[in-house]
């Protein structure tokens, strides 16, 4: 059926409205800002205003991402009897790489604030128990897992493209490959979307080893894996900015540094100058939770008062007056003051480098130590009782150094590696480690959490009262600035329920840093439409 046309009077309308639209279709149709004159139609049945320029060209008709916008102070013909009714603008994205959602929720409410409506029209998302959060927390029309299976030509046209792609390669706390990890190349999807659907603009997230990953000089302020992705980028026609943000001045309780990627196919956004707000972690933690009860609760306790375990890390490593050791709670069974002066010099002591000279191998930073050797700077009559007695509790254990091996590896190729040498004399050695331990840091409730990673959420400890507990999974929602409606009710605070919520939250986004970027890339994006 053709469309019926109702023509709006331009009288009434002129100077009274404005029409915005992308530069690129002004361009296109040959109009001059400011200058050309449209004619303006009401479609009947399609429910949609028509433009048409006043020379001889096909009817424009505008999506839903880019339609015409009638001011509010704008007044129709009251004469006519069929009313114009202001349609709302659409945005359209796709989600990659989803987990939790985070960077959707903090994107969708940049661009709703600023009145448009979204829509989502491809989620992926492998991993199971991120999309069963994923489909309890959002409409998902279309909800895809593996990436590389996705075909781009069976997308709908989006605007933006979101995405926080696996940060192993580049993090720390992983392998540190890069681009020779398996999900470091993971970029290249993104890039490969990004080429064959052209949306505006998108946002990346990272982990701040990006920015450095596979420097060639020290003095270079980012790593050549960074630049590669930057320039891939930029190859495909978009203007680019970065940097690094510290998520703790943007409301959350949390030290967190991640990098932040944007870019559109018109303006550069601007990405400094955001406001700042500080919160601490004593604004999000809830109380009388059930405490934990065990053994090393108990000997935690029984050595410190609540308030003296505020922000203490507990490891059996160096850390400082700031850390608990094993041996400083007797986890592994009482020991004496001097047993305890011991090992700390011992921590000392197998960090210098001329007990290994002595031996004749390569030093390493903490290499067991003889007994003679540790009679040159610990005397004491039953030296070898103290020492055979920690051994005997498990806070020493008797090994030898390790020397440097070259071993074959499958493809032929050779590499170096630590390994026990038998020729060289037993020596006494700290048995270091934390993830063993119930908890390895416990917050301060007056100041802001750690970086906390998928291996570590679940060991964050929190005084309640009079105990220790772990954080619940509200809290940990909250260290990551997700609303109050967030629902992961589907899994415990108990158990492998918790340890899949804390995976899922360590390797999450913080929501308001995302939100203050959204909102420079909607200004952005505002700007080229007008």
């Amino acid at each position: 059926m053709e469309s019926k046309l109702i023509y709006l009077d331009t009288y009434v309308l002129q100077k009274d409205m404005r029409i915005r639209m992308p530069k690129s279709i002004i361009e296109n149709l040959g109009l001059i800002k400011g200058e050309s004159k449209l004619r303006v139609f009401y479609d009947c049945n399609k429910n949609c205003i028509i433009l048409k320029p006043e020379y001889d060209i096909p009817q424009i008709e505008f999506s839903d991402s880019f339609i015409s916008e009638v001011d509010s102070k704008s007044e129709i013909n009251k004469n006519n009897s069929i009313p114009l009714k202001e349609k709302k603008k659409k945005i359209k994205f796709v989600d990659l790489f989803a987990g939790l959602g985070g960077i959707r929720l903090g994107f969708e409410q940049a661009f709703r604030e600023c009145g448009f409506e979204t829509e989502c029209v491809l989620t992926s998302e492998i991993k199971p128990y991120a999309i069963e959060a994923l489909h309890d927390n959002f409409k998902q029309d279309n909800l895809q897992g593996d990436i590389h299976a996705i075909d781009s030509a069976d997308i709908e046209n989006f605007d933006f493209l979101l995405a926080g792609f696996p940060c192993q390669a580049f993090s720390t706390a992983g392998k540190g490959l890069g681009f020779l990890d398996t999900r470091g190349t993971l970029f290249f999807e993104v890039e490969r979307i990004l080429k064959e659907k052209k949306p505006y603009g998108f946002i990346l997230e990272n982990v701040e080893g990006l920015v450095l990953h596979d420097r060639e000089k020290k003095t270079d302020p980012i790593g050549r894996t960074l630049k590669i992705i930057l320039q891939s980028l930029v190859n495909l026609g978009y203007n680019v900015e970065w940097r690094l943000l510290e998520c703790q001045k943007f409301g959350v309780p949390q030290l967190r540094k991640r990098i932040f990627i944007v870019g559109t196919l018109k303006s550069k956004v601007d990405m400094d100058h955001f406001k700042e707000v500080h919160r601490v972690v004593g604004d999000i933690l809830e109380s009388g939770k059930p405490l934990t009860d065990s053994h090393f609760t108990r000997c935690l306790m029984s050595h410190y008062k609540p308030n003296e375990l505020y922000g203490k890390a507990i490891k059996d490593k160096r850390g400082g007056d700031n850390n608990i050791h094993s041996w400083d709670i007797g986890l592994k069974g009482e020991i004496t003051e001097e047993q305890k002066q011991l090992i700390e010099k011992l921590f000392k002591e197998r960090r210098k480098k001329h007990w290994a000279e002595e031996i004749g191998i390569k030093w390493m930073d903490g290499m067991p130590l003889t007994l003679e050797q540790i009679s040159t700077f610990w005397d004491s009559s039953y030296l070898k009782d103290m020492l055979d007695d920690l051994v005997a509790k498990g806070y020493l254990v008797m090994e030898h150094p390790k020397n440097i091996v070259t071993i074959q590896m499958e493809d032929g190729n050779t590499r170096e590696v630590r390994k026990q040498d038998a020729s060289k004399p037993l020596g006494y050695n700290i048995v270091a480690g934390k993830l063993s331990f119930e908890f390895t840091k416990i917050l301060d409730p007056d100041s802001v959490a750690p970086t906390l990673v998928a291996a570590d959420v679940s060991h964050i400890g929190v005084v309640d009262g009079g105990g220790i507990r772990q954080l619940t999974i509200r809290e940990g929602l909250r260290l990551f600035g997700y609303p109050e409606t967030y629902n992961l009710s589907m899994f415990d605070d108990t158990g492998s329920g918790l340890a899949k919520a804390f995976d899922l939250l360590g390797n999450t986004v913080v929501v308001p840093v995302v939100k203050a970027v959204s909102e420079k890339l909607c200004n952005a994006f505002i700007n080229d439409c007008e």
